[in-house]
C-alpha cells in the first residue's frame, strides 16, 4: 500500500460495545502486511484492540498524539485469510446443489455454507445421496408442512353420539391396535432420522414431520379411546413381535421398505375400512386425518425405492430377501390379535344378528384382499414381475403393519 493508511474513528464507541465490527470491516479490504490506522475515546480502548488483534493474527502499534488521544496502526495479518484458503462450499442450497458423498467434518452446516476447515466429524453412518435420497423429498416436506393438523381443533371430540357396549369395545379395541403400531412407525422414522447427513435436509424435514405425524396419530387413538371413559383393549405378543422386527431392521431402504411400502401401505386400506364403517363422527374424522398423513409416507417411501432401484440392480434381491427373512421370523407366531379382527367383523356388522355378522367378516375378508392387492401393485411399481410380487405380497405379516 502507498500512501498514508486508512483512518478509521471509533469516536466513544468501545470494543464492549461492538467496535471490533468496525475494526473488522476496515481491514477486510486490506491485504496482508496493510495498516490501518484506528483512533477513539474509549479509555480501554488499546487494551481491548490489542486482545481482538492478538486472537486474529493481527499486529498493534501503538502511537501517541500530543493532545493525549490514543491511536494505533493494526497491521492486517495473514491468519483470517489462511483460515479460509481451504474451506469448502458445501454444495448449494437448493436440490440441485446437493454434492452426492458430503464428508462428516461439513457437520451441521447449512447446505451451500462455506464450512471453515476442521471441526468435529458428525456421527451419522447414511452419508450417500442415493442411500436415502427421492426426488419428490422437497415437494413431499413443502405438502406435509402445510397439511399439519392440530389434534385439539381437526376433530369434533364433543361430537354426541351414543353407542352399544359392545360396539364401544370394538372401537376401543381397533384404537388400541393403531396406538401400538402407530408408535412403531413413529420410532422408526425417528431412530432413522439421527443417521442422516444433515447436508440432505429435505430427508431430515421429511422424516422429522413423519415421526411427529404418528405422535399425533398416536394422541389422537388415545384420545378416541378414551373418549368413554372406558380402559385402553388388548396388545396381543404376536402383534409386538410383528413390530419389533420393524425397529431391528438397521437399513434405511429396506426399513423404509417394510415399513412404508409395506406395513403402512397395508394400514391406508385399514384406514378407509374405519372411515367407511366407524359408528360415529370422532372415529371416522381420526381415521380420515391419519389416512391422509399415511398417503404420504407411503408415497415417499415408494419414490426413495424408485430412485435407488433405478441405480442398485441388487436391490431388489435385498428387498425380497427383507421379506423373506421377515417371514421365517414370525412364521411361528399367531398373526393379528383374534381381538383385533373380531372388532373390525364387529364394527362392520353394525348389529348382532347372523346376516349383519356374516356381511362383517366378508368386508374383513375383503379388507384383507384390498390389502394384499395394494402391496402388489406398490411392487410391481419397484420393477417385480407380477407373478413374485403375489409372492412376497402373501409372505407380508400377518398383523397388517
Amino acid at each position: 500500500m502507498t500512501g498514508p493508511p486508512p483512518l478509521l474513528d471509533l469516536r466513544d464507541l468501545s470494543f464492549e460495545r461492538g467496535a471490533h465490527l468496525l475494526v473488522q470491516r476496515a481491514l477486510r479490504d486490506l491485504e496482508p502486511g496493510d495498516e490501518l490506522a484506528v483512533t477513539g475515546h474509549d479509555a480501554a480502548l488499546v487494551v481491548h484492540l490489542e486482545a481482538w488483534c492478538r486472537g486474529r493474527g493481527h499486529r498493534v502499534h501503538l502511537v501517541e498524539d500530543a493532545d493525549d488521544e490514543v491511536r494505533a496502526r493494526v497491521v492486517r495479518g495473514r491468519t483470517d485469510l489462511d483460515r479460509w484458503a481451504h474451506a469448502e462450499r458445501a454444495g448449494g442450497p437448493a436440490p440441485e446443489g446437493i454434492v452426492a458423498d458430503p464428508p462428516r467434518h461439513w457437520g451441521l452446516a447449512a447446505r451451500g455454507a462455506l464450512v471453515e476447515p476442521g471441526g468435529p466429524e458428525l456421527p451419522v453412518d447414511l452419508i450417500h445421496r442415493d442411500l436415502v435420497w427421492s426426488t419428490i423429498a422437497p415437494s413431499l416436506y413443502a405438502h406435509a408442512a402445510a397439511a399439519q393438523w392440530d389434534p385439539a381443533t381437526a376433530v369434533a371430540w364433543d361430537a354426541e353420539f351414543s353407542l352399544s357396549d359392545e360396539i364401544e369395545r370394538a372401537v376401543v379395541q381397533v384404537m388400541t391396535f393403531l396406538v401400538e403400531n402407530e408408535q412403531a412407525a413413529l420410532v422408526v422414522p425417528a431412530r432413522l432420522l439421527a443417521r442422516v447427513h444433515p447436508h440432505f435436509k429435505e430427508v431430515l424435514q421429511l422424516l422429522a414431520v413423519q415421526a411427529a405425524d404418528e405422535a399425533r396419530h398416536v394422541e389422537v387413538f388415545t384420545r378416541r379411546a378414551l373418549l368413554t371413559g372406558g380402559d385402553m383393549g388388548t396388545s396381543s405378543v404376536s402383534g409386538r413381535e410383528s413390530l419389533n422386527t420393524l425397529l431391528t431392521e438397521p437399513d434405511f431402504s429396506l426399513a423404509s421398505f417394510l415399513l412404508s411400502v409395506l406395513g403402512e401401505g397395508s394400514f391406508l386400506n385399514l384406514l378407509t375400512f374405519l372411515d367407511q364403517n366407524a359408528p360415529d363422527p370422532v372415529t371416522r374424522q381420526v381415521a380420515r386425518l391419519a389416512r391422509q398423513d399415511e398417503a404420504r409416507h407411503v408415497a415417499f417411501g415408494v419414490a426413495h425405492l424408485q430412485h435407488q432401484s433405478a441405480i442398485d440392480p441388487s436391490l431388489r434381491d435385498r428387498l425380497r430377501a427383507a421379506v423373506e427373512r421377515r417371514h421365517e421370523t414370525l412364521v411361528s407366531s399367531a398373526g393379528l390379535n383374534q381381538d383385533v379382527f373380531d372388532a373390525l367383523v364387529t364394527l362392520a356388522a353394525g348389529e348382532w344378528t347372523p346376516e349383519a355378522v356374516e356381511r362383517g367378516y366378508a368386508k374383513v375378508l375383503r379388507l384383507q384382499a384390498e390389502m394384499d392387492e395394494g402391496r402388489r401393485h406398490r411392487l410391481v411399481r419397484l420393477g417385480f414381475p407380477h407373478d413374485e410380487a403375489t409372492e412376497l405380497s402373501a409372505l407380508h405379516t400377518r398383523n397388517f403393519m
